[in-house]
């Protein structure tokens, strides 16, 4: 046992007791879990190391985090801090107390007109940019993981990235903090006496913190090496710059807190002073003969004013080839030992830019390329240079053997040795036999990134392992360098801490933990370990589970865009599941076995929105959503298989019936309709029947007949969804958006198609969702033979109004057999707001603007990428657009939210909060049953966007209806 394993783990308390101990420590003793699936799935996170945790708790006050480390040390239990889990070196895995300070901790207020931002710890970067974003402001940090890392991460381990270098990290653009001690104490250091304050309740930590202060500052070697190690990026063990950057001890302890990997407090709050947001951008790659020649010229690219420079090896260019879509640059080149160079300059204005740019020419002409280069400014194609940047970690990732493990390490060096450190690394690659290594990094800094594959499996592989390590320190600490340079010091580098910063700084550090964290409950074995081979141990096996999910690398990119997370499980965590089933399975641990397939059906698949947002932030490409359909199709067997056949054989019938059943329940008291329907679910028909509820809307009125005009421009598909549920009730004399669409087509003079037999055609999307596989595949025929007459073979546009079922007709083809595929893909689908926005909206007369308008675009306008169309329609409705800056899915996903409305209401709960701030005119989204999801969640009518439209649009003289 390793010093930093002390007291925390001698005695463990029983689970009871413990249970007991921490459900006193919250309001809430349901934020308490031991469940063994729960416990599993929470371990998991984006490093190769895997730390099962005893129990699991949400927090939801600095308060309970205080308690809850008062109970950890009385059960001589270690604790962990844990937000997003995007954390590479292990920093966010214990098998203590998990505490999650990320689902109830994502509070933002913006100060100053944008200039200054409070933030808790579980928003991520990209959404407290998002509330950024109308001021022209930022955060300072910009790291590559933006749309997953938390703010406590950033904080806990110092952020930086690709822009900001070492002025506008995390460390130097935070104003204040409010952070809890292991003992309890709350510190809060915007406040004016917070010296004073730490001074009366911490006597010996406010002590302790300036007598370090002064033994650093009062020794030159110690002085000297901080000095050198925090000129560069540095990430590597404690923050010891802070002694020299200030004099009282609240400074110096919130400035320690940042990069501290959770080992010393939780950090609450944190107040960041936001750097101005540069919309006008030139981007180029330029390759050249070599690394070194990369390197000669970052100097002149500096000086130049640029503001990227993203360095790329030899091995990143090939893989970057192998691509679908290669940059031009790097078309017809045999690479060999060349790498390349992504500059970019940005500016807050275009004049500027071009004045930048044009003082920049001299240098970038005298740059030894091998190809043509220059700078664009064109959105897309400066889309396609990031892409190859950031696809290298997919392309690596996605490629690798399966089983084994994609590690991403970085280092930072002095900028002279960063040439040959960079050639030391491959020929480390070469010589350990990792063939698939590339490296790329932000070159402006001396700081690289590596990634390779490595199998943890066997003894030998572990070996080389250890020997590549043991190399790549020996190379990184010769030429003066530091071992982590923004992915933190976690388990991974824990143990050559003292050989980067010496005996004395490192008792140093020794003594700051011990005076934060006396009883070392707080991740011991993070950041400090003086195990030499604590880096080489708890590693996780990957086994293989399934070709679609195999890939995934645990980053957790999709789990801020899941609507489930809060919920029930995430979509890493699904996957993860699904390995420690197979694990359990291989090791004849039946119990556990048993215990995580049960919990599986609800908590993974039944759950499941299938919205598939996660495979839009996925690294690797990963559809969760798809994987959780095909599951649902495997446990029906053949009976039910063959009643889902003759459902879409009899559509029209069943959507006849169903609004019957609706009209009928409506007409009994809702108590009754309430215990007939519970009593069917209890009954194992849970997965059918919906829970009644009081807001359950009426049924609609029947598709639109037929029609067939001489001038026809499209086929309008009118969804059934509108046919079974009626629009919003209190919405004036609407008939639903499958109206509204074509009295705007009748307005503005254009001519739409409604196919026959239209009552008996579906997108599909009930059968797919569900996993009925024949009857996907019935209707797929069937609506393909119907679209196909009512196109005239593919001439006319489809539009649909629900944009759900716009995404599902474009999946249908999915279904068909390989020949009649060819006929499907030749149709086109396009959503009624996007035909809108482009075809009717400059043939409709000027809408009566409404004053202010809430927009809640679906999952399915994503898919679709149409967004901006919806936001078009939305600005020419009103003025005053809100789409909340805490969107997401609404997970109501057909009928989850009416089956599962548990799901739906914790996935809308942060966005319910964000709109009931205000009140607004109207409020709207393109799809019914996310209406009917977003009514529910905020109590306000959210109509489809249309019908607000025909009612704005409409005129008012002799003979015309007025909604």
């Amino acid at each position: 046992m390793s010093p930093s394993q002390s007291t925390a783990s001698t005695a463990p308390a029983s689970d009871q007791r413990m249970v007991e101990l921490l459900a006193s420590c919250v309001s809430d003793p349901a934020r308490v879990t031991t469940e063994v699936p729960r416990r599993i799935a929470a371990a998991h996170d984006a490093s190769p190391y895997l730390f099962t945790p005893r129990a699991v708790v949400r927090a939801a006050s600095a308060g309970e985090v205080g308690a809850l480390m008062a109970g950890a040390h009385a059960a001589g239990i270690p604790l962990t801090l844990r937000s997003g889990g995007t954390s590479l070196a292990g920093q966010a895995g214990g098998d203590g107390i998990q505490i999650d300070v990320r689902t109830h901790w994502r509070a933002a207020e913006v100060l100053d007109d944008g200039h200054r931002i409070r933030l808790q710890p579980g928003l991520t970067v990209r959404q407290a940019n998002a509330r950024l974003a109308r001021y022209g402001r930022r955060l300072g940090p910009d790291p590559a993981s933006e749309s997953a890392c938390t703010i406590g991460g950033l904080v806990a381990n110092n952020s930086s990235g690709m822009n900001c270098g070492t002025q506008d990290n995390a460390y130097r653009t935070i104003e204040s903090l409010r952070f809890v001690l292991p003992s309890g104490t709350v510190v809060d250091t915007a406040a004016a006496d917070a010296d004073q304050a730490l001074r009366a309740r911490e006597p010996e930590l406010h002590a302790g913190l300036l007598r370090l202060r002064d033994r650093v500052r009062g020794s030159a070697a110690s002085r000297a090496t901080v000095e050198r190690l925090f000129a560069m990026k540095n990430t590597m063990g404690y923050g010891l710059n802070s002694f020299l950057d200030h004099a009282t001890a609240a400074d110096i302890l919130a400035r320690l807190m940042v990069g501290s990997e959770g080992t010393l407090g939780f950090v609450a709050e944190a107040v960041f002073r936001t750097v101005p947001l540069l919309p006008h951008t030139a981007t180029g790659l330029f390759v050249l003969p070599g690394l070194a020649q990369a390197t000669d010229c970052l100097p002149a690219l500096l000086a130049a004013g640029a503001r990227t420079v993203e360095l790329l090896d030899a091995a990143s260019l090939r893989v970057a080839q192998r691509s679908a879509d290669p940059v031009d640059a790097l078309r017809g080149l045999t690479v060999t030992g060349h790498a390349a160079l992504l500059v970019e300059f940005a500016e807050d204005d275009a004049e500027r830019l071009e004045h930048t740019v044009g003082a920049a020419h001299p240098a970038l002409r005298l740059l030894p390329t091998v190809t043509p280069a220059a700078l664009t400014r064109e959105a897309g194609e400066r889309n396609r240079l990031w892409r190859l940047r950031k696809g290298l970690y997919t392309a690596v990732a996605g490629a690798r053997r399966p089983g084994t493990t994609a590690l991403l390490e970085d280092v930072a060096v002095p900028m002279e040795r960063l040439t040959a450190t960079g050639e030391g690394l491959i020929g480390l690659f070469e010589r350990h036999g990792y063939e698939d290594a590339v490296i790329f990094g932000h070159a402006r800094d001396g700081n690289l990134h590596f990634m390779l594959t490595q199998d943890f499996d066997s003894p030998g592989e572990l070996d080389r392992y250890a020997r590549f390590t043991d190399d790549m320190v020996d190379l990184v600490l010769d030429a003066g360098g530091t071992l982590k340079a923004e992915h933190g010091t976690g388990r991974a580098m824990a143990p050559f801490v003292r050989r980067q910063y010496g005996d004395e700084l490192y008792d140093v550090m020794r003594e700051l933990k011990r005076l934060c964290d006396p009883h070392q409950v707080l991740s011991p074995g993070v950041l400090l370990d003086d195990d030499p081979r604590a880096h080489l141990g708890n590693l996780k096996s990957v086994p293989e589970v399934d070709p679609a999910v195999d890939a995934c690398v645990e980053c957790g990119y999709c789990e801020p865009v899941c609507p489930t997370a809060d919920a029930t499980t995430t979509p890493r965590q699904r996957i993860a599941l699904l390995r420690e089933i197979a694990l359990a399975a291989a090791a004849g641990d039946d119990e556990t076995r048993r215990a995580l397939e049960d919990d599986y059906e609800y908590a993974a698949v039944g759950s499941c929105a299938v919205d598939s947002l996660c495979v839009t932030a996925c690294p690797v490409h990963i559809d969760t959503g798809e994987v959780m359909k095909r599951l649902r199709a495997e446990r029906h067997g053949s009976a039910a298989q063959k009643a889902g056949d003759g459902l879409a054989r009899h559509w029209e019938g069943a959507v006849r019936g169903v609004r019957t059943g609706l009209r009928a329940a409506h007409a009994v008291p809702t108590p009754l309709t309430r215990a007939a329907t519970g009593a069917m679910r209890k009954l194992g028909a849970a997965e059918l029947v919906p829970a009644w509820t009081e807001d359950m809307p009426r049924s609609g009125p029947v598709r639109p007949a037929a029609q067939h005009p001489a001038d026809t421009e499209a086929v309008f598909f009118a969804a059934c969804i509108g046919s079974i549920f009626g629009p919003e009730e209190g919405a004036g004399r609407s008939a639903g958006s499958a109206a509204a669409f074509l009295r705007l087509c009748e307005r503005a003079g254009v001519g739409v198609t409604v196919p026959d037999g239209l009552g008996g055609l579906c997108c599909g999307t009930p059968w797919q969702s569900k996993g009925f596989t024949r009857g996907h595949s019935t209707m797929a025929a069937r609506t393909l033979d119907a679209l196909w007459t009512a196109t005239d073979h593919g001439r006319l546009p489809v539009v649909c109004d629900a944009s759900s079922c716009t995404h599902g007709l474009e999946r249908l083809a999915d279904a068909l057999p390989e020949a009649d595929r060819a006929r499907y893909t030749a149709l086109r689908f396009v959503d009624s707001v996007a035909f809108t926005a482009e075809r009717l909206l400059p043939a409709l007369p000027p809408a009566r603007p409404l004053g202010s308008l809430a927009l809640h675009p679906t999952c399915s306008t994503t898919h679709l990428g149409a967004d901006g169309a919806l936001r078009t329609v939305a600005a020419a409705l009103s003025p005053d657009v809100t789409v909340p800056d805490s969107w997401g899915c609404c997970a109501f996903a057909g009928d989850r939210g009416l089956l599962y409305p548990e799901v739906t209401a914790a996935a809308t709960a942060l966005q319910a909060a964000e709109i009931n701030t205000r009140s607004y005119d109207a409020y709207a989204s393109c799809n019914r049953t996310c209406e009917m999801g977003m009514t529910r969640a905020t109590g306000r009518p959210y109509r489809h966007i249309l019908e607000l439209l025909d009612e704005a649009t409409a005129r008012t003289g002799p003979g015309d209806v007025t909604h």
